[in-house]
């Protein structure tokens, strides 16, 4: 079923629609090494066949799991009487010295490299590679494009078109919607779908809803190194942004993945303390609480405490006073001069540290009303820590406000 032409290819309309930058080199037989990168199933293998059939020039497909250094240098040999289309398939899985082998000949322009990859190719190319490549994004198919395809295959000579075949109502629907616009995993699912009705001495062949639901029970959840992070940065961003349903729906999106949960528990802590912080103390603490229970329950029990701390963080009060003090003083630490403990603040614990002057007219506050006096803790008055209005850390930043202006 795979499409002979850009008429018949489907979806990634935004970069092979008429007028696009893609489908314009296409057309206009300007073709450069090019790195289609997306999730399984968009179509970077069909589009990588169709720009060879069009240009006529040798084509040479590599899987980068099974190729090596020597299939690149073969394909090296024809670059030197003709400029081939090299289709390298999960590109990402070639090694360091196999990229650093295409690159040259890449460079030169001796051959014209297609590279389909799963995985960013910012992160799993070598630089020099994908910058001398133009990136193209495929995203997944939505299920008015998946239906396009599988009622294609029902009815085609190449598909399933010279059976008698009766399909009913929804099936192509439950389908594609399973497909999670993985046009390969459909076409996969209808075909499994086929052979479990297919029966020689029928005349006619039935395609049910209720058997589709069966056969295919399972939806798997496309997830890569790129999805794990732009998930947990979703999460993070909307527990951030004070979305309880975005947050409980990445996390559920997460789980459903196979994610591991220790990891989503410790993105919460981060976020209940860089984007809570003192504003609600307890946001840190039900994290936490939350990251222990995950350890020692375990999945499925786990994912109950870690939607609560999810939860707690995304809707409590915000501040990110804490993460801007720390900052602030390490950029202090880096960049001015180092500042010296105050005789008074050093350590007295050790014979001869009197002699020394150590600690040396230090200040108990416990023995003071409020358990509170004024002394200086740094050789000169640097302030780091500028408490919110939010929450707790408005009750902060009176009394803070309140010592720094009987300090002066």
């Amino acid at each position: 079923m795979l499409p002979e032409s850009l008429e018949e290819f489907v979806g990634q309309e935004e970069i092979l629609g008429p007028g696009r930058p893609l489908r314009r080199l296409i057309e206009e037989a300007r073709l450069v090494s090019l790195i289609l990168y997306g999730p399984p199933g968009t179509g970077k293998t069909a589009l990588a066949r169709i720009i060879a059939s069009r240009m006529g020039q040798r084509f040479v497909h590599l899987n980068a799991v099974t190729a090596g250094v020597k299939e690149i240098r073969e394909v090296v040999r024809y670059s030197r009487t003709e400029r081939p289309i090299l289709f390298v398939d999960e590109i990402h899985r070639f090694n360091r010295v196999q990229q650093d082998a295409l690159l040259p000949h890449v460079e030169s322009g001796d051959l014209i490299l297609i590279g389909a990859s799963t995985e960013n190719p910012f992160f799993a190319l070598v630089p020099p590679l994908a910058s001398r490549s133009i990136v193209f994004e495929f995203k997944p198919l939505s299920e008015e494009q998946v239906l396009i395809i599988l009622r294609r295959a029902v009815v085609s000579p190449k598909g399933l078109g010279e059976y008698h075949l009766q399909v009913e109502d929804g099936v192509l629907e439950f389908i594609a919607s399973a497909s999670r616009g993985d046009a390969r995993k459909a076409l996969n699912m209808l075909e499994l779908l086929f052979l479990t009705a297919y029966n020689e001495d029928s005349e006619v062949i039935r395609l049910r809803l209720e058997d589709a639901r069966q056969v295919l029970r399972e939806r798997s959840l496309y997830y890569d190194t790129q999805t794990h992070y732009d998930l947990a940065s979703a999460l993070q961003k909307s527990m951030r942004g004070s979305d309880p349903d975005a947050t409980v729906y990445w996390l559920a999106r997460m789980l459903e993945a196979g994610e591991d949960p220790l990891f989503i528990a410790r993105r919460i802590v981060v976020c209940a303390a860089e984007d809570v912080g003192n504003a609600d103390p307890q946001a840190l603490l039900v994290a936490v609480a939350a990251m222990t229970a995950t350890e020692k329950i375990g999945l499925p029990e786990a994912r109950i405490p870690l939607t609560q701390a999810a939860l707690y963080v995304a809707t409590a009060p915000k501040s990110n006073s804490t993460i801007k003090a720390i900052e602030a003083a390490t950029r202090s630490v880096r960049e001015e001069p180092l500042l010296e403990v105050p005789a008074h603040l050093k350590d007295s614990h050790y014979r001869g540290a009197e002699r020394l002057g150590r600690g040396k007219g230090y200040l108990y506050p416990h023995n003071y009303p409020g358990h509170y006096v004024q002394q200086p803790y740094l050789p000169e008055e640097r302030h780091f820590y500028e408490p919110s209005s939010e929450g707790y850390e408005e009750v902060i930043k009176k009394l803070l406000n309140k010592r720094r202006s009987t300090e002066r």
